[in-house]
């Protein structure tokens, strides 16, 4: 923070701060008026440590604060995203169903083994080959096997084509606006 954008309030705790040490001086050299300059300074820094601990605990319980209300935003706005997809779903279940079952018929056609099946689906959820490997308790090598026998069964060229497979139909081009 620029010092002429600092707010009044942290010049007042700065100067609370010096104030407090410039009585904290007075004060030591009051009680033994031999300390040398060095003795006085090891008196301070004491106080001073725990000053700069209390500041810094304060700081850094704000920033609690502040990530745990972030936390709260995020289990809403995750909560509502959870319900909106729950509502589609819903509403949409019949036609879910219907795609479930035309890629079902698809994946007889391409001859798929159970495996490749369920891999097949996890490749149309949009999941990586290390997250598959982790849900199915395989290596990724054995995923990625498995992949390419889907792809090679199914005469597709990558990741991306069983997506458009099966969904190329669904995406119907926006109709063109009518000049009235």
């Amino acid at each position: 923070m620029n010092i002429a954008t600092t707010p009044l309030k942290h010049w007042r705790n700065i100067a609370a701060v010096l104030a407090g040490s410039a009585l904290l001086i007075g004060l030591e050299i009051v009680e033994d008026p031999g300390l040398t300059p060095v003795e006085i300074l090891l008196e301070l820094i004491q106080p001073m440590l725990i000053v700069i601990i209390a500041v810094g605990m304060v700081r850094l319980s704000e920033q609690v604060g502040l990530q745990q209300e972030r936390q709260k935003l995020l289990v809403r706005d995750l909560e509502s995203a959870r319900m909106e997809g729950l509502q589609w779903r819903n509403n949409m279940r019949e036609l879910i169903q219907g795609l479930s079952e035309a890629i079902d018929v698809q994946f007889d056609k391409w001859g798929l083994t159970a495996a490749e099946r369920e891999v097949g689906l996890f490749i149309l959820k949009g999941m990586s080959y290390k997250e598959i490997a982790l849900l199915r308790s395989v290596s990724e090598k054995t995923v990625r096997q498995q992949a390419h026998a889907i792809f090679r069964k199914g005469r597709l060229s990558g990741r991306a084509a069983p997506s458009a497979f099966f969904l190329e139909d669904l995406l119907v081009p926006p109709r063109p606006a009518s000049s009235g």
